[in-house]
């Protein structure tokens, strides 16, 4: 959607592209006819409106906002750039910011499949097609991450360093991390080296 308001083009040329139907312009504006209170792509089917009761958008919710409804035979909702357009990687997208703000740290999978309105096990499978990993163990490499920037970044005690990153326990901390890494958390502490 940056790109989208970056892109916004002026309305000269999104009047030729929506006469044109130019498919290059689809998802960078929408337009809004007066006469109708309708929003449309600029590739919509209809008969173009005549350019004097026309306006243009950056985004769907531009034209909302101004009063318009959105067509039902362009679908706005469908065009390039859009939550649809970009189909079940948007949902597995928004669980990654989840996960990365540590929703599993406290929840389980079945409580962010249904933040997002799915169910578990299309999740997983979600999961699995666009990650490659499920959403258990994403939120593993994303604690562990996290852990391993402290450590690297600050004095804390590797306890603290471990509730902090969202795990549990201590000891489940240290299983993670010697599975991963091979050695123990507090071996990979660097010391600060003191300038003479």
């Amino acid at each position: 959607m940056e790109d989208a308001l970056t892109s916004f083009p002026d309305p000269e040329t999104c009047d030729r592209a929506r006469l044109a139907r130019d498919p290059a312009f689809d998802g960078l504006f929408f337009s809004g006819v007066r006469s109708t209170r309708i929003y449309c792509r600029p590739v919509c089917p209809v008969r173009p409106a005549k350019s004097a009761n026309v306006t243009f958008y950056p985004t769907a919710a531009a034209a909302e906002r101004a009063g318009f409804r959105p067509c039902l035979r362009c679908r706005p909702e469908t065009a390039p750039g859009s939550p649809a357009w970009l189909g079940t990687a948007t949902t597995v997208g928004r669980s990654m910011r989840l996960i990365e703000e540590g929703f599993l740290d406290a929840r389980r999978v079945d409580d962010l499949a249904d933040t997002l309105g799915i169910g578990s096990r299309h999740l997983s499978r979600l999961f699995a097609k666009h990650a490659g990993a499920s959403p258990t163990e994403v939120a593993a490499t994303v604690r562990v991450q996290r852990a391993k920037r402290l450590i690297d970044t600050s004095d804390l005690p590797i306890a603290e360093i471990a509730f902090a990153a969202g795990f549990r326990s201590v000891r489940r901390f240290n299983d993670v991390f010697r599975a991963l890494y091979g050695r123990p958390p507090s071996s990979m502490r660097r010391r600060l080296k003191v300038k003479s």
